[in-house]
């Protein structure tokens, strides 16, 4: 994209999702005029090598930080409260966009999904990326609330181990090989709740007193602020963790208040951005992680009327989890800011 050079600084730049903004800025040629990696004491001082050269690890420091035009967090909550507010402070403050949950209710600071509401951004410092399923789930949702009209909504997750970033990975792939190897009937577990090789574990985040449980309820609070819907739409979700290491799926039965057109249906998705539409039952062609994984695309499918409900649809989704789920939704909402004014080189 044409633009002026920027400073980008990112914080956990050697996490699964850090790696993946670093080859989102790359591959897609995001205007970095010099790239500042900023890591804690035991990662400061290496070397990394990147599309903009090599790049020493810097001891992170909000003031550091704060000489960037723009700063992507990959970091926990906590880091993220802490320091956040304090790196885009002020008129020479940068552009932080967070991809941890700290602020995504938080009134007043823009939740994103770029292609749903990327004018949300305009005037703002501290943008905050969505959980990975929502936005994986609302890519192929919009088009359709923008054609019917969405009344109600209720999703099944299949969440890939990388949903608990490498660490989950590293246990998924540790586990099946011990399993396999004969040297135990059972895997260990030290991230999941419990084994996840040849399991299905219905249970993502922590159980809250209404029975869902926190991943689960992310999906409504999320799905409600993003499309700018009532505080009491009705959104139910229930997360299950399965033994894949990348891309989540999704099945999604939606309710609509006009009566729906499958061919109309398929028109839209076909033509909106950063969906794939991937839907030939004949020739055995549906969304499936080993098709999702490191594209940028979402991929839908499976698509019909739900026989259970006037006016549904119910489809199937699948999306890379550390790309259109983090790493590639923050790049492009740093991408959209570039093009409404919100982000420019500091004079």
């Amino acid at each position: 994209m044409s633009a002026s050079p920027l400073t980008v600084g990112i914080v956990g730049a050697t996490g699964a999702v850090g790696k993946e903004i670093r080859g989102c800025l790359e591959k897609r040629e995001f205007p970095v005029g010099t790239l500042r990696i900023f890591g804690s004491e035991r990662s400061a001082g290496k070397e990394v090598e990147t599309k903009f050269g090599k790049v020493t690890v810097e001891l992170f420091e909000e003031d550091k930080a704060r000489e960037c035009d723009v700063v992507f967090l990959a970091v926990d909550g906590d880091f993220a409260l802490k320091h956040a507010e304090n790196i885009c402070a002020g008129d020479d403050g940068a552009v932080v966009i967070d991809n941890s949950s700290a602020f995504r209710y938080k009134e007043g600071i823009p939740l994103v999904v770029p292609e749903i509401n990327a004018e949300t951004t305009k005037g703002k410092k501290l943008i905050a990326n969505p959980n990975c399923t929502t936005a994986i789930g609302l890519m192929a949702v919009w088009p359709l609330h923008k054609l019917f009209g969405l009344k109600k909504m209720v999703m099944s997750t299949y969440q890939a181990a990388s949903g608990a970033g490498q660490p989950g990975m590293d246990e998924l792939v540790e586990g099946t090989r011990a399993v396999l190897a004969g040297e135990r009937d059972v895997a260990e577990n030290k991230i999941f709740a419990h084994p996840l090789p040849f399991n299905v574990i219905p249970h993502i985040d922590k159980f809250q007193e209404n029975g869902y449980t926190k991943e689960e309820m992310k999906v409504t609070w999320e799905t409600r602020k993003i499309c700018g819907l009532d505080d009491d739409f009705p959104v139910s979700c229930t997360a299950v963790r399965i033994p894949t290491s990348r891309a989540h799926s999704e099945s999604i039965v939606a309710l609509f208040d006009k009566p729906v057109d499958v061919a109309a249906a398929r028109k839209a998705l076909e033509e909106a951005p950063g969906v794939k539409l991937v839907d030939d039952p004949e020739n055995l062609k549906y969304p499936m992680p080993l098709t999702a994984t490191g594209q940028y695309d979402v991929e839908v499918g499976r698509l019909r009327k739900n026989i259970a409900f006037d006016n549904a649809l119910e489809f199937f989704v699948c999306g890379d989890q550390l790309l259109r789920g983090a790493a590639l939704n923050a790049v492009v909402v740093a991408e959209a800011m570039i093009e409404n004014g919100a982000l420019a080189a500091k004079v």
